[in-house]
């Protein structure tokens, strides 16, 4: 037998009688004990977030705090401004809105463990229209230039 387990037969053997579960009594009762609190770690306590970006009508021009459980809600309604700046700006004009794409960072506090969304980026690309109106006269003259070029030699 070698550690509690017989290798001729491979099961195993209890060691000792002993219970593994502690009994309720009055000295570790849940009620009797203390509440444990939550501690934030002083990492995640002074952790402040700062939007980088030259739009002024978005949130976290002055740095602030986001707790790490609400981080990953907080930065992408944010980023979601500048998608929504995006679209307004290309509203009613002579521009398309082709592509929106948000790109969050998951970081791990050092301290304490817990994983939080450290920040994040909005790509856009709007594609604007050019009016010219010397266009129309333009295509003229080159489909003009264009004709007649191909001949059909079957014939």
């Amino acid at each position: 037998m070698i550690g509690g387990i017989n290798t001729s037969n491979r099961y195993i053997i209890p060691v000792s009688n002993r219970s593994y579960v502690t009994p309720v009594s009055t000295e570790n009762n849940v009620e009797s004990a203390a509440r444990v609190q939550p501690v934030e770690c002083q990492t995640c306590k002074n952790r402040k977030y700062v939007d980088g970006s030259n739009e002024a009508d978005v949130s976290f021009k002055a740095p602030g705090h986001i707790a790490p459980g609400q981080s990953y809600a907080t930065v992408m309604s944010h980023e979601q401004e500048h998608v929504a700046n995006a679209r307004q700006k290309t509203a009613g004009k002579d521009a398309t809105l082709l592509s929106a794409t948000v790109s969050l960072k998951i970081a791990t506090c050092p301290e304490c463990g817990r994983t939080y969304v450290a920040g994040g980026t909005t790509n856009t690309t709007i594609a604007y229209e050019k009016k010219n109106p010397y266009d129309r006269g333009r295509k003229l003259v080159e489909g003009s230039f264009l004709a007649g070029q191909n001949i059909d030699e079957a014939v």
